[in-house]
């Protein structure tokens, strides 16, 4: 049997994955063995009611908790196998995470907000001397230029989360994470900030957005849908493919 080629090897291997909580008669099973692959540069949605496992699963895919059994692979790299430190530091420079509620600091600018990002990463690939320059090319990338030195208080929520776009781009991950990144934003500035995520994978990004909007989910080019913990659909979302243990 011949290699898979990596340009067609899913980004990130989900293998049988399983998250309970609580021991014995007390144990509750909020993911039930998923296996699913993301593939590259992919606009990929991860969709359910409220209480399916959305937002467990999203911090299972970039380290923020443990699985109870399976694993996640990010580019052939097991997650569970390092630590704490560790998954801080991959975090800081292969994932950029978008909240729904922006998170912003309120006494800064769009600009220094980014900038913070740089900052807080300890940017391996920006000097500090650019800084400035590389926060500018990413709200420049968001549409969001004019709004470099107005306060958060200032701008409308959806401006607001296309800053919080440029601040998760401004460390350059391959992946962006949003978690409900509309869910707090009337339907044209919803519309505007997704088409804003839906365009970063034009520029190789992979996007990985959890949402229980249907429409937005339809507009995904590979994803899954949960129910009760399980995956009960799904649309070009790759087969994982098997990884040594």
């Amino acid at each position: 049997m011949g290699l898979t080629p990596p340009q067609l090897k899913p980004l990130i291997d989900v293998e049988h994955l399983t998250r309970a909580f609580g021991a014995r008669e007390q144990r509750v099973t909020v993911l039930d063995d998923l296996s699913f692959g993301v593939p590259r540069r992919s606009l990929f949605a991860i969709a359910g009611p409220s209480g399916s496992g959305k937002s467990t699963l999203l911090n299972l895919l970039t380290g923020l908790d443990r699985p109870t059994s399976g694993r996640v692979l990010f580019d052939g790299l097991e997650l569970r196998a390092r630590s704490e430190n560790q998954l801080a530091r991959w975090r800081g420079r292969h994932v950029g995470i978008v909240f729904q509620f922006f998170q912003l600091i309120p006494t800064l600018t769009a600009l220094e907000n980014v900038m913070l990002a740089l900052e807080l990463g300890a940017s391996k690939t920006f000097r500090r001397a650019d800084w400035r320059e590389r926060a500018l090319a990413c709200l420049q990338e968001v549409g969001a230029a004019t709004l470099a030195d107005r306060l958060p208080s200032k701008m409308s929520g959806g401006q607001q989360q296309r800053i919080a776009i440029a601040r998760a781009l401004a460390n350059d991950p391959p992946v962006l994470v949003a978690d409900e990144p509309t869910g707090n934003l009337d339907s044209r500035s919803a519309r505007d900030v997704f088409d804003v995520l839906a365009g970063l994978t034009d520029d190789g990004k992979t996007v990985i957005f959890v949402s229980h909007a249907t429409e937005l989910a339809a507009r995904a080019t590979a994803g899954i849908e949960l129910l009760d913990g399980r995956i009960i659909d799904q649309h070009g979302a790759a087969p994982a493919v098997p990884q040594p243990a």
